[in-house]
């Protein structure tokens, strides 16, 4: 006699085993396309927000990396004080660089309505614009914009990608 749980697998199994099988068996067109439409001529083009949200997507992985390593120094029962102070100031220092990174793109979106990546980096601060326009006069007063919202003098390079 055949028990509920045999028959779950059973069922289950066969289930996996005819998906399978048909897609081994169907051709091979229609898993590159919509609907079957197969055109080799298609390329890829890549949006200026796609660009910013890869951008993003790196340094918001290189973070959490960074993060992850600091939360270790403060949970470890070997780190010295001075060892868990510094990576609770750096815990700090990235919440707050995150913050003024958000808060110079909002600035620049609603001074000159263009998306940008901001990424400050000690007194550096690397700016990418979503524009088609190299306008030397915008990217300068990009960097005024830029360097109102600091006290001292940083290096700013402001990037146009299309």
């Amino acid at each position: 006699m055949i028990n509920k749980q045999s028959l779950w697998f059973l069922t289950l199994f066969s289930l996996i085993l005819v998906l399978s099988v048909y897609y081994v068996t169907m051709p091979s067109e229609l898993l590159f396309t919509d609907n079957g439409h197969y055109d080799n001529s298609e390329s890829f083009v890549i949006e200026e927000s796609e660009v910013l949200t890869a951008l993003r997507i790196e340094m918001e992985d290189q973070r959490i990396n960074l993060m992850k390593e600091l939360k270790m120094v403060l949970t470890n029962i070997e780190a010295t004080v001075q060892e868990k102070n510094n990576a609770y100031e750096q815990i700090k220092l990235l919440d707050v660089l995150k913050g003024k990174e958000e808060l110079i793109e909002e600035k620049l979106k609603k001074t000159y309505e263009l998306n940008s990546f901001i990424k400050i980096d000690n007194n550096q601060v690397r700016v990418v614009v979503a524009s088609d326009k190299h306008d030397k006069k915008l990217a300068n007063d990009i960097m005024r914009t830029v360097q109102n919202e600091f006290d001292e003098k940083i290096y700013i390079s402001v990037k146009f990608q299309p």
